[in-house]
This record gives C-alpha cells, sequence and structure tokens, in this order.
C-alpha cells in the first residue's frame, strides 16, 4: 500500500471556508461522496462516530479523521489544506490545518490499520508538513505527498 494508490489527485482540497470541527468533517463528507460515491450524510455519520470514541487530531496541527463504511471495496484517502487552523480537540489541543481523512471498507480490518499507520508516518514528517503548509495548490499538494511513497511491506 502507498500514497499514491489513497491518494487520487482530485482528492487533495485547500479549503478556507470551515470555520469549526462540525464544519470541516461536513466538508470531509462532502469529498468524500465525489471520491468513494457514498452519500455524504453516511460518511459524516460514520466520521463523527468513530471521533465520539476519541478525537483524531494527532498533534502538530495535524488530523487523521477515518471511518469504515459498508459498499466500499478498497481503502480510498483525502487530503485538505485548510488555510485558517480550527479546533479538532487534538491531542496537543492545537488547532488543525493539515487533514487527511481514510475512508476504509467496514470489513477491511488490517489494510485500514497499514494505511493509518503510512498516513501517520508521513504527517510525522516536519518538513514535509512545512513545504505542505507553504503550499496552496493542489496538484503540488498531491506531488508532495506522493512523491517517493513507494509500497510498504505488511
Amino acid at each position: 500500500m502507498d500514497l499514491q494508490t489513497l491518494l487520487k489527485p482530485g482528492s487533495v482540497r485547500v479549503v478556507a471556508d470551515v470555520t469549526s470541527k462540525k464544519r470541516l468533517m461536513q466538508k470531509i463528507a462532502e469529498i468524500a461522496e465525489g471520491i468513494v460515491g457514498l452519500p455524504a450524510t453516511t460518511v459524516f455519520d460514520a466520521l463523527q462516530d468513530r471521533e465520539s470514541l476519541g478525537p483524531t487530531g494527532v498533534g502538530n496541527g495535524v488530523a487523521l479523521p477515518h471511518a469504515r463504511l459498508q459498499g466500499l471495496t478498497a481503502v480510498h484517502g483525502a487530503f485538505l489544506r485548510l488555510e485558517h487552523p480550527v479546533d479538532f480537540d487534538s491531542v496537543d489541543r492545537q488547532p488543525v490545518d493539515l487533514v487527511f481523512a481514510l475512508f476504509a471498507p467496514a470489513d477491511s480490518g488490517v489494510d485500514h490499520l497499514k494505511a493509518l499507520a503510512l498516513v501517520s508516518r508521513t504527517l510525522r514528517n516536519e518538513a514535509l508538513c512545512t513545504k505542505l503548509r507553504a503550499n496552496s495548490d493542489p496538484a503540488t499538494l498531491h506531488t508532495l505527498l506522493t512523491a517517493g511513497s513507494a509500497p510498504q511491506a505488511a
């Protein structure tokens, strides 16, 4: 599994119009509707259900919201760079401006966890996060995220 498989170019967005965690989750669900073909309300509910178990803001301005969804056959991702950071109840209590959402089949098991680990490792790279924050072009952001991405052995 690699980021080029998870993250298609059209799944990367720069977002300026969100001001809250709830609105961010709605935006993610709207984007996911176009990626996975499920209704935004279904995706939003699944994201909220997961978030109720504990916030997915991992610190350093990064959030990794994710959900398992009936009807998917593969893991998909979406990346959002926020123009204006939002409070996300992150572990370090810092607002979030880099968001990588994952959508996995309900029965994905280990594939979902591998994807989550890959994204987490990628976004722990401070130099990469600095470059992501310095760019507003979705194509450039996609290239930064997927450059050098190679399949990982299990």
